[in-house]
């Protein structure tokens, strides 16, 4: 069979201009996600076509993803990352990946012993928000979870990332290791104190000592990352085949923008990323507010709406002028004032995304961009309505937006199909939706403390504003009620 390390490559094809057999696992990864592949290993890759050395990357998956990590394997841990502009297509062969270790195909055991091996400097992670065992309304470890509860009665054998980074770093304490950096590269608020919440809250209920030595040691960069990457379909990798000239199961398409800002805090070194344009700052807080909430609340107001509204991918809602517009006031009017960054032109920021979200070769889905809103919808949305109603400043696009998540929870779109909602919350929506009629569907939602907290619900601002934009989207439809928002 032939395979991308077996066989000659057509000539437009970029290759690894490096020697991978000094590559080491000085990186090991929880994730081998879509986005990673095309963000963090890519990013590593291109270090290394520039500066050669010996910063490779373990991938880890725990329960899932056996499948694709043996198809990994069969291929020499090569993959390809198919970069789709409106102009044409740029597939590149990544190289950084030295090894994988999965739960299925070799053993939990082997994946803890993988985080401390000597060489380990660093353990990133793509798990999502979910991954984390983090209870949103406290921010600390959810002490409910079903894997940190069964990672506290039996801590050698941890089933969670929290569970198994405590487990490691046990361990190389105990073997008079140092300690590695932890490094989330996931799409959440402050991920950096989101991951050290997770780790500290776990190792506190085992040792104080523990604990201690942990925040002594260990280091936390905060991240923000940016880069489209929709989940591979079989029409996605079929173009990928057609550009090899053969096929490649873990290949993956995205577009070709791509950014990374990083808080420079690494305990045990770190790869030269910024000759890959990695931007390596002090307060990576700023950016990362700008991206939650011009690019991805924008992208979440688009996918409840377009959604509802039967377009199917986002390059379609940029084809809707009132769409188009609607996602730029959203950013500039509403997201864009309740940011502290300086020295940006968001406006320029603002056009930038809208060319971006209207590629039409990247496929982008608004079903896939709409799951797990529950996780998502916080940070993308609320916390910029709060900064709104403190100040009594007007926001009728994120009502509108907040109003589209609650009518797409519901389960039906404008066209009266039935909505295959993914969320982690999806069985909570069902009782309430089975439970209340589009009049109450409001206030039952906002019963959902993890979400709203306990300050919005009592707001009469907040409920007034989210019940009025609700009912405009039971009247009249997506589409139509995003033209009459923008009368406001």
């Amino acid at each position: 069979m032939k395979t991308i390390a077996s066989t000659a490559l057509p000539a437009h094809v970029q290759l690894p201009r490096y020697d991978r057999a000094p590559l080491r696992s000085r990186i090991v990864h929880f994730g081998f996600g879509a986005f990673h592949r095309a963000h963090q290993a890519l990013l590593t890759n291109r270090v290394l076509n520039a500066k050669g050395g010996d910063w490779g990357i373990c991938e880890i998956s725990l329960f899932s993803g056996d499948v694709l990590m043996g198809q990994l394997r069969a291929q020499d841990h090569l993959f390809t990352v198919l970069e789709k502009g409106a102009e044409g297509n740029q597939p590149i062969i990544i190289g950084a990946v030295k090894e994988c270790l999965n739960a299925k195909l070799d053993s939990l055991a082997a994946i803890i012993e993988k985080f401390c091996e000597p060489q380990v400097a660093i353990v990133s992670l793509t798990i999502t928000e979910k991954g984390y065992c983090i209870d949103p309304a406290t921010g600390k470890l959810d002490m409910q979870n079903s894997r940190i509860l069964h990672d506290l009665e039996h801590p050698s054998e941890p089933h969670s990332a929290p569970g198994i980074l405590v487990e490691a770093l046990h361990r190389r304490r105990e073997r008079g290791l140092p300690a590695f950096t932890v490094l989330s590269c996931d799409n959440i608020p402050d991920n950096g104190h989101v991951v050290k919440n997770a780790v500290l809250g776990m190792a506190g209920k085992r040792s104080a000592e523990l604990a201690g030595w942990i925040e002594t040691h260990v280091s936390f960069p905060g991240t923000m990352v940016d880069r489209i990457v929709p989940a591979a379909t079989d029409a996605s990798l079929a173009e990928i085949t057609r550009e090899l000239g053969l096929e490649d199961p873990c290949a993956i398409s995205c577009e070709p923008f791509i950014q990374w800002v990083v808080e420079d805090n690494f305990v045990a070194g770190r790869p030269e990323w910024e000759v890959a344009g990695v931007q390596m700052v002090e307060d990576v807080l700023p950016w990362e507010q700008m991206k939650l909430r011009m690019l991805n609340g924008s992208h979440s107001f688009l996918a409840y709406l377009g959604y509802l509204a039967g377009y199917a991918h986002v390059n379609e809602c940029m084809q809707d002028d009132s769409f188009r517009e609607a996602a730029r006031r959203l950013m500039l009017n509403e997201q864009a004032p309740t940011l502290r960054i300086t020295n940006v032109d968001l406006t320029a920021y603002a056009d930038s995304l809208l060319d971006r979200f209207a590629n039409p070769a990247l496929q982008h889905r608004t079903w896939q961009i709409a799951m797990d809103g529950s996780q998502k919808l916080p940070q993308r949305m609320l916390d910029g309505i709060r900064m709104h109603l403190e100040r009594n400043t007007a926001w009728p696009l994120l009502a509108l937006g907040v109003a589209g998540w609650m009518r797409y929870v519901s389960g039906t779109d404008d066209q009266g199909n039935a909505i295959d909602v993914r969320d982690p919350l999806s069985e909570k929506f069902q009782a309430i939706v089975a439970t209340s009629s589009d009049a109450e569907r409001v206030s039952a939602l906002l019963t959902l403390n993890e979400i709203f907290g306990d300050d919005l619900p009592q707001n009469p601002a907040f409920v007034e504003a989210i019940s009025e934009a609700y009912q405009r989207l039971v009247r009249l439809g997506a589409r139509q009620a995003v033209i009459e928002t923008l009368k406001i």
